[in-house]
């Protein structure tokens, strides 16, 4: 992996301090103060960055406006997003999701927390890779073993977030307060009635029920 980053952010002195801190994990670092530019070095670069480093609030083309454009493009699909916000409102959080974003931190910014997040992202990327599986979150679209599968939007985040620790047992509750949420009440019915249909479109072999506690999706050198 390139380990590079692409940091877009319009504040110089947090810009500047990013930059150091990621240089000094040995990750090589892009970085530019608005979203155009942010387009143009992404394009020459591409080929290079794992990962950009988005403020969500930027002159003429805000954080949101960016991500859209980059989602647009295939040869980004494996781009990993992350949003810089001082604005922790839902429905910004929920807006910047639905534009095709991996993640936020919160602003202001500790140096520690976001090396940990950078790397956090990072692995979940490796990991995704390793199972023998692609998530495109930006089309809904799931590749595993040179298939390609159109999941709804429950099921696809489900598969998504069994498959970001591969091996690792995802219990009842955390499935249903990740991928339903604490506002919507649901029964433990929903989740196996979701499992089963995950089940019949991509097999049965890539996701196991651990019986009382949740279920896992396998390791690629466990499938049977």
């Amino acid at each position: 992996m390139a380990r590079g980053i692409l940091i877009v952010e319009d504040e110089v002195e947090l810009r500047e301090l990013l930059a150091y801190n990621l240089k000094k994990e040995g990750f090589t670092v892009f970085s530019t103060e608005n979203g155009h530019k942010a387009l143009h070095v992404l394009a020459k670069n591409y080929h290079e960055i794992d990962l950009v480093l988005l403020d969500l609030m930027m002159p003429e083309m805000d954080g949101i406006e960016v991500c859209t454009e980059i989602r647009k493009q295939t040869i980004y699909n494996d781009l990993l997003i992350c949003f810089l916000t001082a604005r922790n409102e839902d429905y910004i959080q929920v807006a910047g999701l639905d534009a095709g974003a991996d993640d936020y931190i919160s602003k202001p910014l500790k140096p520690r927390v976001l090396i940990s997040r950078v790397n956090a992202l990072l692995r979940r990327k490796r990991k995704e890779s390793t199972a023998g599986i692609q998530i495109n979150r930006d089309r809904y679209e799931v590749t595993l073993e040179d298939k390609i599968f159109h999941l709804p939007k429950k099921e696809f985040e489900l598969l998504a977030l069994l498959a970001s620790k591969p091996g690792s047992v995802f219990k009842r509750e955390v499935i249903l307060s990740t991928v339903w949420g604490s506002e919507i009440i649901v029964g433990d019915r929903t989740i196996d009635v979701h499992i089963r249909k995950l089940r019949e479109k991509i097999g049965s072999k890539y996701i196991t029920t651990v019986k009382g506690v949740g279920y896992k999706f396998l390791e690629q050198n466990n499938y049977k």
